[in-house]
């Protein structure tokens, strides 16, 4: 089975370790929810992946290779941010963004690129908005757009930092199920969520830091009392138990 590895992973500020000693393994075809409370690394984590960080110590490979010997498998979406409702870009712009990353901004693009931001389109749904001017969109149709320009790269390893941030519930469900196609087509997608009951319903797998791994795998057992009390500490854990909440 494919997977990112983590082996032994520290990162540090200075001389102070901002995440330390992680040991993961999260196989491709997974939708994983990166938790904990401020401060406790996640950012730094997806930051040390995307080779932004120098590591400490440890190694993180892709199907037994260095993450850095091969960056176009990974691509990140940051905090979501809404237009400038002035700036003139079309969602089809967008997406194109996404390959010109990939290929240079100068390049012409081939018949495989025009294809490439086709499929993101379609697979985002947004056929019918991609000629729209971005600020005309609810915040939803934005953060679809965003995903489509993070597909269109090419990329089968996601790094999503609080993507489901500040849209509606019925926008959240849709993000979600589209989230779970990806990994569905064997892509894997690594989130930062702050929603339990979504982590609960919708992902494979959590991860759960205090600097160092508090807990990993399935959500129902990474999300126990035991485990948000060691992130959170015991004030936190009457509202956990009752299985929704934000952290």
């Amino acid at each position: 089975m494919t997977e990112l590895r983590l082996a032994d992973v520290t990162v540090c500020y200075g001389k102070d370790p901002a995440v330390h000693h992680l040991d993961l393994a999260l196989p491709f075809g997974s939708l994983v929810a990166l938790l904990g409370p401020n401060g406790a690394g996640k950012s730094t984590l997806m930051r040390a992946i995307l080779g932004w960080l120098p590591l400490t110590t440890g190694t993180i490979t892709v199907a037994g290779r260095p993450l850095a010997d091969v960056p176009e498998r990974i691509a990140y979406l940051p905090q979501r941010s809404l237009p400038d409702v002035d700036f003139p870009i079309s969602v089809r712009e967008v997406v194109a963004m996404g390959r010109h990353a990939l290929v240079g901004a100068w390049r012409r693009f081939s018949a495989e690129d025009t294809r490439a931001v086709d499929s993101a389109i379609t697979e985002m749904g947004l056929d019918r908005l991609q000629d729209r001017q971005l600020g005309t969109l609810s915040g939803g149709q934005v953060q679809r757009a965003l995903l489509a320009r993070a597909l269109a790269t090419g990329a089968d390893i996601f790094l999503l930092d609080e993507p489901f941030a500040g849209l509606d519930a019925a926008a959240v469900t849709s993000l979600a199920r589209s989230l779970r196609q990806w990994v569905d087509r064997g892509r894997l997608v690594v989130a930062v969520v702050h929603d339990l009951a979504l982590v609960r319903s919708s992902f494979t797998h959590a991860v759960l830091l205090r600097s160092h791994l508090i807990a990993h795998g399935a959500p129902d057992a990474v999300l126990s009392t035991e485990s948000l009390a060691a992130a959170f500490g015991g004030r936190a854990t009457a509202l956990f138990e009752r299985g929704g909440g934000r952290i």
